[in-house]
């Protein structure tokens, strides 16, 4: 077993190092193009790979882990979620399993926010915030399911937010595991960050500075 865990371990960092890189490559190159297409796939191939592993290892003897569990999902969200938004685009689409993920995330977030507080008469702050986050993403996507024209006109906003979400989510995972920032600043600090890029790409899009 531990020696299966730590194979495990090996992979969940290798994956989530290829996603740190091919996520950056596909940030920076030119959108619309090969590069940005293909870097993107790597990102998100790698990205929901590591976090499914990251689960996994959640849930093994002696590494149970409600944390990393919670966090796995939130990241594996954002991605996957971001990643099929480039479906939206096209008309008559199937939105049941965007759906029943959006109500997924709806049910760990909370139990984000209330299980840290049940167990140890605490609230836990990066619990909380991540869980209402994930809370409030996944209810603006039960909305926009439900107006299919509004849904397919801001494809392209949802697939910027949500990727960048997926790869502030692999950033933050790097700096707390290296303890870059220290303490709590760890896991806000790069979603603070990550949060005017987003901004930023969004004015872009308002703009048609994006290509499609």
């Amino acid at each position: 077993m531990d020696a299966t865990i730590k194979l495990l371990i090996i992979a969940h960092v290798a994956l989530g190092g290829i996603a740190l890189l091919t996520g950056l490559l596909s940030i920076i190159a030119y959108k619309g193009k090969n590069l940005h297409k293909k870097s993107g796939k790597f990102f998100v191939y790698t990205m929901i790979s590591s976090g499914l592993i990251a689960m996994v290892i959640a849930l093994l003897p002696k590494h149970e882990s409600p944390f990393l569990f919670s966090i796995g999902i939130f990241s594996t969200y954002l991605t996957l979620t971001g990643y099929r938004a480039l479906r939206f685009k096209r008309q008559n689409i199937s939105l049941r399993i965007d759906i029943t993920m959006a109500w997924l995330m709806v049910v760990t977030g909370f139990l984000m926010i209330i299980l840290p507080t049940i167990l140890t008469l605490k609230f836990n702050i990066v619990l909380g915030v991540f869980g209402i986050l994930g809370i409030s993403l996944a209810i603006q996507d039960l909305k926009l399911f439900s107006k299919p024209k509004r849904l397919r006109k801001g494809w392209l906003k949802l697939h910027i937010g949500k990727i960048m979400g997926g790869y502030i989510s692999a950033v933050t995972a790097f700096i707390v595991v290296n303890q870059f920032i220290p303490g709590i600043y760890g896991w806000l600090v790069p979603t603070l960050i990550g949060s005017v890029f987003i901004a930023y790409w969004m004015r872009r899009v308002r703009l048609g500075k994006v290509i499609n």
